[in-house]
């Protein structure tokens, strides 16, 4: 699947690598920067589709790797997934039921953008907070989370609210980010419980 963006050298590489988006750059920079993830960590991965995060989770830890999305996921060895609602309490259910103990949660999702700035920030910060919950459901104390959101007025406030959450809150842009995007990433670590 082609990017709105048309086809450029992150993409490219990515395709060439084997990696199922470019996507999967901004996990390995934000793990390199960060250390989110251990070698013995459970992790769900929230709005996985095509699953570009989950391969690189994969390499990460020896551990249980779930993702979650509305849409079906190329299978992945060593990948369980799930195709539903992230705010289902069902599904929420499942995950602690599938994983026992969740370690990481992370979010690289977006939703379909209109164009109309104002409405697609609201949209975009909904679902960053539906993740900050999950998360907040799921997570065992100290655990991580990192999600995608764009620059805007509403982002402030989604901040402050995970730094409730979370001993150590910080943001990330990534190099694989396009020049001109308002995207970047929140990394929060050692979930409060």
């Amino acid at each position: 699947m082609g990017s709105q963006w048309g086809y450029d050298r992150t993409h490219l590489r990515a395709k060439h690598e084997g990696y199922r988006s470019r996507a999967a750059y901004k996990l390995l920079e934000i793990q390199h920067k960060f250390a989110i993830i251990r070698p013995d960590d459970n992790i769900v991965d929230l709005g996985a589709a095509p699953g570009s995060w989950l391969q690189v989770e994969r390499t990460l830890t020896q551990a249980k790797v779930v993702g979650i999305d509305l849409n079906p996921i190329a299978a992945l060895d060593g990948v369980e997934t799930i195709e539903g609602d992230l705010n289902d309490p069902e599904i929420q259910k499942k995950v602690v039921t599938m994983l026992g103990v969740v370690n990481v949660v992370v979010c690289d999702a977006s939703p379909k953008l209109s164009g109309h700035k104002s409405y697609d920030q609201a949209r975009i910060i909904e679902l960053n907070e539906q993740a900050l919950a999950f998360a907040c459901k799921v997570s065992k104390q100290g655990g991580n989370f990192v999600v995608k959101s764009f620059q805007g007025t509403d982002f402030p406030e989604l901040y402050a609210m995970t730094k409730q959450h979370y001993y150590s809150v910080k943001t990330c842009i990534t190099r694989s980010t396009r020049k001109g995007s308002t995207e970047l990433y929140i990394v929060a670590k050692n979930f409060v419980g």
